[in-house]
């Protein structure tokens, strides 16, 4: 990351640039990207990481590549409405044809043709039917057994390696039904936080008590339990042949794999063969499959596509156990955590209520510089001179360029809209492109000009 932005290029292709990099770095990035002249292109499952910095949303979608003016929550209003719009079509659709069908067969049972532009246009109309979607990821899997009072407890916990202290005497408790987020720079000792409480490592002094009725299921960065070298359906039966739903009913392996979106083909390809955002959701199922009370998640968003995200923040809403998270994703943290524990430094964790901008809102500031003390007396300050009013003709302006913000905007919506829909008419697509960075030039040159005006204005 610092070679790519050391070299200062025209053109920044970031592929999931907030992967594996601490809070800390992510918000420095967003603020470095945000001052930059440069053009960005980056895909990424980061939601605050795409509101705050672009302006145009891609989506690829069945082979079809979708474009859409504004940042990550413009484009979930926009989706909406193009999926209205082609939900109110295919009605349209399906009762034309079935009106056409109900003709064709009110024909006369001696007539050996029907009337040729009819039986065309029921082909037509058959030929319309739109692609079939991927689907949507099912987290159809059962929980454990219910928890006790007792879940975890760690007692003057201490962790370290050689002279760095990691840990150092945490107290602590997990209760049920508890969400917990973990925040801290990379190296702090999270990840050791969680090897802890599963069993993987043994504390260097305290102790760490964990409930009878406790079973847990990590998903660790690393996916360290993912063998390569198996099929995928393999993987999955060596944990359960069977597997028990939310509502108590047991589902086979191969259907409980098709809910979370391998094909037949893929449940028998190997491990090796499935993409990363794959590889982590078959990891994902096996780890839930087990019917565990209490999830340990290790960058659970890392490589899940934004749909499989959406779908694991609403399971976990009802997930009858509790779940400790450790994750940089800011917008994970806000929708599911209710506290957050944060590494601080010397093996220092505080513990701060919610999610993460809470725990920014919460967070002690810096202490500010100590002030060298004057060495002489300082001269009279003279008194400043007030502020410069806006003339009349500067208010008129400040009035119009509000509408004319507004205008360009709205035409600007309308463009985008028609842009979206000019599916293959490549040349009607860049005209539309080019008078929608015509209008966004203009707008930025009008935010310019009002904001010098309402700053003088209050």
């Amino acid at each position: 990351m610092a070679r790519a932005l050391v070299d200062t290029p025209d053109l920044l292709i970031l592929d999931e640039p907030t992967n594996h990099i601490d809070l800390d770095t992510v918000t420095w990035l967003e603020e470095y990207l945000a001052r930059t002249t440069l053009a960005l292109l980056l895909v990424t499952h980061d939601r605050y990481f795409l509101d705050r910095l672009v302006t145009r949303m891609l989506e690829l979608d069945r082979g079809r590549l979708s474009s859409y003016e504004g940042n990550y929550e413009r484009f979930l209003e926009q989706k909406a409405e193009r999926l209205a719009t082609e939900a109110a079509t295919e009605e349209a659709r399906r009762n034309l044809l079935r009106r056409e069908l109900a003709w064709l067969r009110r024909g006369a049972r001696a007539r050996t043709t029907k009337q040729k532009a009819h039986v065309e246009r029921v082909h037509a109309l058959m030929d319309q039917r739109p692609q079939a979607s991927q689907g949507t990821v099912e987290i159809d899997v059962a929980g454990g057994r219910r928890l006790g009072k007792r879940v975890i407890e760690l007692k003057a916990v201490c962790k370290a390696y050689g002279e760095r202290r990691l840990i150092d005497r945490f107290s602590g408790e997990i209760r049920p039904g508890d969400r917990v987020g973990i925040i801290g720079p990379n190296g702090s000792g999270k990840s050791t936080l969680l090897n802890l409480i599963a069993g993987r490592m043994q504390p260097d002094s305290g102790e760490l008590v964990i409930g009878e009725t406790v079973q847990i299921a990590y998903y660790d960065q690393e996916a360290a339990e993912l063998d390569e070298s198996q099929r995928v359906i393999d993987y999955i039966r060596e944990a359960a042949e069977l597997v028990r739903g939310r509502e108590g009913a047991l589902v086979a392996a191969t259907t409980m794999l098709e809910r979370f979106l391998f094909s037949s083909e893929q449940q028998w390809a190997y491990i090796s063969t499935l993409s990363g955002g794959e590889r982590r959701r078959l990891y994902l199922l096996r780890q839930l499959i087990g019917g565990p009370n209490l999830l340990l998640l290790d960058e659970p968003t890392n490589d899940l596509d934004l749909q499989t995200l959406g779908v694991l923040e609403n399971y976990l809403d009802d997930f009858p156990g509790a779940v400790i998270a450790v994750s940089h994703d800011r917008y994970f943290l806000d929708r599911v955590a209710q506290r957050t524990l944060a590494f601080e430094g010397a093996g220092k964790i505080v513990e701060y209520p919610g999610g993460y901008s809470y725990y920014v809102e919460y967070r002690p500031a810096a202490a500010p510089a100590e002030k060298p003390k004057p060495t002489q007396k300082p001269a009279p300050a003279t008194k400043p001179a007030g502020p410069r009013k806006l003339s009349g003709k500067e208010k008129r302006e400040l009035a119009q360029l509000e509408q004319q913000i507004s205008d360009w905007e709205a035409e600007r919506d309308r463009i985008g809209a028609e842009l979206n829909s000019s599916g293959e008419d490549y040349t009607r697509y860049t005209a539309l492109a080019a008078e929608i960075a015509q209008l966004e030039a203009q707008i930025e040159r009008a935010m310019e000009r009002w904001s010098e005006l309402a700053e003088l204005a209050g």
